[in-house]
């Protein structure tokens, strides 16, 4: 029998468009915009000025602190500002402009497309070279990797687990690498057992990508301490606490890390640019990208550079269709809407998904009807429909008496809402403001 979570969970329709296209490498932009806050933490600290010359990988933002990362260059050419811009989202961020002249990389990279399977650096060493490149969570969380990397005194990593899942609907950008990467991914995955000391490492896919499955079962026989790990199709099993539970059978308490039950979770697409990092020396600076939707002529799996704009991205799947309703950034049910697409590819994109109207109509909400699916899908064990209506009449201490900092957000609750209410945009917006609130105490 498959392995799953136990705790709630839904099968939306997977609608996986893209799926076995292979990875295309899209132009580079006439200029990029290199935000300086791709990741969770500080916004890293520019480290050059306007009018310097750039090469591809040089290093041009330094990590601010100690949940922070580097951030480099994705192109070579001359910096042409340093200001503030705004995201997909509106928000305004400060972004390092460039102007793009040519393609000269830093000579410390490894261009060379030759595979290279023996990891000679130390775990300290692994872990600098890590941290150096820039590497975040590329599932789209965006947690600077070197950080997951060293767990505070007193725990102990004994298991690796390897989030192959991309249970959003959708997108397969994961899903690609891994049928094109996998034996770079594996030596990844060695790098990242050696950083942590860990023994075993555990790769999870759901078995709707048995193309993977196979391919990474062939290659991993072949390694010591490494397993492939089939899982059953069940959203959101890419959750961390969901994988853990699915593939060690172990449950993270509320407010608990995963270090705390002896797992480290990495994502697909940052074990392969671990590999690059630490057998290549290439810092992270570009990345591969779903953009797909019913109505887009080419759905495919694009390598961008990071900091392209994403309306560059649209354009090589064929454009934006007629009847576009909504850009989102990411997933259909974890992603959010766009409301600027020449904003920048950054570390955490993982996919450009293009609404059509039909899809993107709401239907009227209605008064809830007490059904208590949504309870019954919320992986957390937490009551939305509850949590809805403190977040309506913001009652931030029982918010958070309900623990609503546990929600993941995933929109189980409501993709099952027979009365169509909006509960994850209630809930998102009273934990945002609960989380507020828990800083000021602080």
């Amino acid at each position: 029998m498959l392995k799953t979570f136990k705790l709630g969970g839904i099968h939306p329709r997977e609608n996986k468009l893209s799926a076995g296209e292979k990875i295309k490498a899209l132009p580079i932009p006439e200029q990029v915009v290199i935000p300086l806050s791709q990741h969770i933490g500080a916004p890293a600290t520019p480290v050059v000025q306007k009018g310097d010359t750039v090469k591809t990988g040089q290093l041009i933002a330094q990590a601010a602190g100690f949940v922070s990362a580097n951030i480099h260059s994705s192109v070579s050419g001359t910096v042409t500002a340093i200001d503030y811009v705004t995201d997909a989202s509106g928000l305004s961020k400060l972004a390092i402009t460039i102007k793009v002249e040519e393609d000269e990389w830093i000579p410390e990279i490894d261009k060379n497309n030759k595979f290279l399977p023996n990891i000679t650096l130390s775990k300290e060493e692994i872990i600098k070279a890590i941290a150096n490149a820039g590497i975040v969570g590329m599932g789209g969380a965006t947690f600077p990797t070197q950080v997951k990397l060293t767990p505070p005194p007193g725990n102990k990593a004994e298991f690796l687990i390897i989030n192959g899942v991309e249970c959003e609907p959708y997108l397969t950008s994961d899903h690609q690498v891994m049928l094109e990467k996998a034996e770079e991914i594996i030596v990844g995955i060695q790098s990242l057992m050696k950083a942590i000391d860990a023994k075993k490492a555990i790769i999870g896919i759901e078995n709707n990508k048995e193309d993977a499955i196979e391919h990474f079962q062939q290659i991993a026989n072949r390694v010591l301490g490494i397993e492939i790990c089939p899982l059953k199709i069940q959203y959101p099993q890419g959750g961390e606490k969901q994988l853990i539970q699915a593939t060690i059978g172990r449950s993270v308490a509320s407010g608990a890390l995963p270090i705390s039950v002896g797992a480290v979770v990495q994502n697909i697409g940052t074990a392969f640019a671990v590999y690059e990092a630490v057998m290549k020396h290439k810092p992270l600076f570009e990345r591969v990208v779903t953009v797909t939707g019913k109505s887009v002529k080419s759905p495919g799996n694009y390598l961008c550079r990071i900091g392209t704009p994403i309306s560059q991205l649209i354009a090589a799947a064929g454009g934006l269709p007629d009847d576009t309703s909504k850009v989102i950034g990411g997933g259909p049910m974890m992603g959010r809407s766009m409301i600027n697409i020449d904003s920048p590819i950054t570390k955490g994109t993982s996919g450009v998904l293009i609404i059509n109207e039909k899809e993107a109509a709401r239907k009227t909400a209605r008064n809830c009807i007490r059904c208590g699916k949504c309870v019954s899908v919320c992986t957390m064990g937490l009551e939305p429909y509850l949590l809805e209506k403190l977040a309506v009449t913001n009652m931030l201490e029982s918010l958070e008496i309900e623990k609503v900092m546990d929600c993941i957000e995933c929109g189980s609750c409501s993709y099952t809402c027979p009365a169509a209410r909006p509960l994850l945009d209630y809930i998102r917006l009273g934990k945002g403001r609960t989380a507020t609130m828990i800083r000021n105490r602080k």
